[in-house]
């Protein structure tokens, strides 16, 4: 528990990011983002202000601010993610994620009655139950289905742009393992069973509280693809060799295939099998 006065000791030299409700921030032209020394903003932490962390005495704070077209420099963390360092990216995330709770959790779910925030940001307080509501992730899976040799299995939304597709992902059911999320994800949206189902590394996704665990599988490529109607507007099988000149292209398409942001944990992952040649 943060005590009034060690948070007090922590905004005394802290620096302040400004986050818009889009989730934008400034970021300098040397790919930092622009804190702003907290001391402007009062000699105490601001009421509105959550705590993402601290180096020594120094914290690094977050306020939400209010406009209605980004001043010049600012950028979200989808543009801006891959230009940060891994410092500034997790703090970024961590301010996206903390002001979007804040932002839709302002009563509560026991009683309805208003709820205020507390411990620098990290609980929000029920004014009428007490109860206290802290910040919730949401689990779920991401997974690269491949054939065991060259060949990929991805597909694409209709809301995409043109020539973009990804590896298969989807929410974590309640009572549901993370094993067996995959296995009934995969068979939904593209109707193909897998085996050897292995874990390949997680990412946070504050659009809006996701934790993006990351699984590899196999999948029989003679298999009938059935996409999700409504949901998935194509699924294909790609070669290796497309997937590596797709990495290459950055944000272009090449032979009908556009890969995710680089920032995304779907592109690190097709990086890792497309370089991999076991």
């Amino acid at each position: 528990m943060l005590r009034n006065a060690r948070a007090t000791e922590l905004w005394a030299d802290g620096r302040i990011l400004l986050v818009d409700a889009k989730g934008r921030t400034r970021v300098d032209e040397d790919g930092r983002l622009a804190y702003q020394p907290a001391a402007d903003f009062g000699n105490g932490p601001a009421p509105n202000a959550v705590l993402l962390g601290a180096d020594g005495d120094i914290g690094y704070w977050a306020l939400r601010v209010e406009q209605d077209v980004p001043q010049e420099g600012w950028r979200g963390l989808r543009s801006a993610g891959a230009l940060l360092n891994d410092t500034d990216a997790g703090l970024l995330t961590t301010a996206v994620a903390l002001l979007g709770w804040h932002d839709n959790a302002r009563y509560c779910a026991r009683c309805g009655a208003a709820t205020t925030r507390a411990q620098s940001g990290w609980v929000r307080r029920c004014t009428g139950c007490d109860r206290e509501e802290y910040p919730r992730t949401d689990p779920s899976m991401i997974c690269l289905v491949h054939d065991g040799a060259d060949h990929v299995l991805l597909a694409r939304q209709p809301s995409w742009p043109a020539d973009r597709y990804s590896v298969l992902a989807g929410f974590v059911e309640v009572g549901e393992s993370l094993e067996a999320c995959v296995r009934r994800e995969v068979s939904e949206e593209v109707g193909v069973e897998v085996s050897d189902v292995r874990y390949l590394g997680s990412q946070p996704w504050p659009f809006p509280r996701s934790l993006m665990l990351g699984f590899a599988a196999i999948a029989d490529r003679s298999a009938p693809l059935c996409p999700a109607d409504g949901e998935i507007e194509d699924a294909r099988w790609f070669h290796r060799a497309d997937v590596r000149a797709a990495l290459n292209a950055e944000d272009v398409a090449v032979s009908g295939l556009r890969l995710p942001p680089s920032v995304s944990i779907a592109y690190g992952m097709l990086s890792g099998w497309a370089h991999h040649d076991g």
